[in-house]
């Protein structure tokens, strides 16, 4: 079902808290992108900004590098994520304790893919953690982390079925999970009957939507398919004949991304988590569309001069 057409949100007072996903950059170009992005968006004041992980250290060291910059430099609540991917449970724990020497108290937990890539199987890593779920049981014993994990509306690719995946995520929940953030999604009712279930099978945690921008239709495309998520006939027809045109592709992307989170606040949603692909202006323009106002005054902690 295509979201309710464009319209100011009925519950513009009540209070929405957001938050964003960043990845940490591979060149001093993205680098300067990124920071860009996080001083433009910070002064929304976040519930917490996420940093992704890649496995087997291909982005861990600029992962740390991204997050202990943001502890450092400005006032935001940094999540690190954290997987179990070809790493033994020492190497795993060595990195969760390096985040909780430096300040950080909040890791998004998750499995990660297969080293072989997405539609391969998945081979825990022989002495490593197993799963998401036992990672969650260990980052509880090294510290009092708040642990963030990861939902399906439309259930994981390699679950034989949504309940199945529902069971793996009370499994999270049991081993001490606070949050659950969402795959992205563009049909919001996919997820509100998700949410019924999920609350059926006796779980209670925030379960927050996943929401991500369409900044380039091909792209999300390819990350749906990849992730499973489904793509909306009339999501396609919007985008259609725009692929050459992209000031009205970024017109018709900040109205899509109105369009669902307005329906989502005025259906009772009150946190949000953008994947922002590093990029702030259509990010902060829906967030300026929920009433969220920038504070007069930058977050940014004073740094000393060199």
């Amino acid at each position: 079902m295509a979201p309710a057409s464009f319209r100011p949100s009925r519950h513009s007072s009540r209070p929405v808290r957001v938050s964003f996903e960043f990845f940490p950059p591979k060149t001093p170009a993205m680098e300067e992108t990124l920071w860009a992005s996080i001083e433009r968006l910070a002064p929304l004041k976040p519930n917490f900004v996420s940093v992704t992980y890649g496995a087997g250290g291909s982005t861990r060291e600029r992962t740390h590098a991204t997050v202990k910059r943001i502890v450092d430099e400005t006032a935001l609540r940094p999540a690190a994520h954290l997987t179990c991917v070809s790493a033994t449970r020492a190497e795993v724990d060595e990195v969760a304790r390096g985040y909780w020497d430096a300040g950080i108290r909040h890791i998004v937990a998750l499995r990660g893919d297969p080293v072989a890539g997405i539609g391969t199987a998945y081979e825990a890593h022989p002495g490593g953690y197993a799963s998401s779920y036992d990672l969650v049981a260990g980052l509880k014993r090294i510290g009092d982390f708040e642990v963030t994990v990861s939902a399906y509306p439309e259930k994981h690719p390699e679950s034989p079925s949504i309940d199945a995946d529902i069971d793996i995520l009370k499994r999270k929940v049991d081993a001490g999970a606070d949050r659950a953030v969402t795959q992205f999604f563009f049909d919001n009712d996919l997820y509100l009957r998700y949410i019924d279930k999920v609350r059926a099978a006796g779980i209670d945690i925030p379960i927050v939507p996943g929401i991500l921008p369409v900044q380039n239709f091909k792209q999300a495309a390819n990350f749906a398919e990849r992730a499973g998520a489904s793509m909306p006939s009339w999501l396609a027809a919007r985008f259609d004949g725009l692929d050459e045109d992209v000031e009205t592709r970024r017109l018709i992307a900040a109205a899509v991304a109105a369009e669902q989170v307005i329906d989502l606040v005025d259906r009772g949603v009150t946190d949000l988590h953008f994947y922002t692909m590093n990029r702030a202006d259509l990010v902060y323009a829906v967030c300026h569309l929920l009433g969220l106002r920038a504070d007069t005054v930058a977050p940014a902690k004073a740094v000393a001069a060199a």
